[in-house]
């Protein structure tokens, strides 16, 4: 026990709230489980779904004779709510005296704004780019989702608002599903690719871990995450079919054991969050896609 107190001193009250425990007993068992129990490994959980788009959705300068224009650029396979607030505007014409809203296609750019210098004095400004993923003006067409495996039957391991890990906005109506590191996983309806991680090892750097985003045809998105490294079969911008392979299920990132995190999301209020689904079987049956699919 008291080579477990100083990582427990270390965690704040609101991060113990999503640890969990693992022990190994005589019997090789590995067990997981909230209660404190002496000597076992502590694994604290946060939000699991982190995507760093900031390369990808970005703000660059063109100077010209009429002043310097602001253009945003969306680099994504997929639409982006974008808000730029200008700000401390000294020595210059044109400044929005509120923030400027707007919905960028996928893989387009916008010229947002133009400053013009006043006459004498050093022009000079701040500004700041904010942008989720998703179209704010989606609307969920699907509901019930054809279970995204082949094989099985598997067992639910957490449901949405899960005391370990479904907490957080971008994740609170997640499933997890226990199956064995290799099953095939496939994608539950069409869309289009928008990102992937392929090459993360173990916990890695990244929570998600390796994971596949599509884009529905109705503005949501299904996010595949704790992916096999090197078993994704799929690009960024390719058009997917339901059913076909994405990658191989896996234990990448901040995951306890071999599982598949499934979560829709779509933008809400400039923030991608997760919205609530069902699966169209129950999890603990064989996959069927004639009793799911697109409506």
């Amino acid at each position: 026990m008291r080579a477990l107190l100083p990582t427990l001193l270390l965690v704040s009250p609101l991060a113990l709230a999503g640890n969990i425990y693992k022990y190994t007993d005589a019997n090789g068992v590995t067990t997981y489980t909230d209660q404190r129990v002496e000597g076992a490994q502590v694994i604290v959980f946060r939000d699991a779904m982190v995507e760093n788009v900031d390369r990808e959705v970005y703000v660059t300068k063109k100077r010209h004779a009429g002043g310097e224009t602001l253009i945003v650029h969306n680099d994504l396979y997929a639409p982006v709510e974008i808000r730029l607030t200008v700000s401390n505007a000294r020595n210059v014409l044109g400044a929005p005296s509120e923030p400027i809203s707007w919905v960028l296609p996928p893989r387009q750019q916008i010229r947002l704004v133009t400053l013009q210098p006043t006459a004498g004095g050093t022009p000079s400004y701040d500004y700041r780019l904010e942008h989720a993923l998703g179209d704010p003006r989606a609307e969920q067409t699907l509901t019930h989702y054809p279970l995204p495996w082949r094989g099985g039957p598997f067992r639910m391991t957490q449901g949405p608002g899960g005391r370990y890990s479904h907490t957080g906005v971008k994740g609170r109506y997640a499933i997890d599903i226990a199956m064995p590191e290799g099953t095939p996983i496939v994608a539950a309806r069409a869309g289009q690719v928008v990102k992937i991680e392929n090459n993360q090892s173990g916990r890695g750097t990244n929570p998600s871990g390796n994971f596949v985003r599509l884009l529905h045809d109705d503005g949501t998105m299904s996010v595949y995450l704790h992916l096999k490294r090197g078993s994704v079969q799929v690009r960024e911008g390719e058009r997917i079919n339901p059913g076909q392979l994405l990658a191989l299920s896996g234990n990448t990132g901040n995951s306890t054991g071999p599982h598949l995190h499934f979560v829709v999301q779509k933008n809400v209020g400039l923030q991608t969050v997760s919205i609530p689904f069902e699966f169209a079987q129950p999890v603990d049956s064989l996959p069927n896609f004639a009793i799911g699919g697109e409506p």
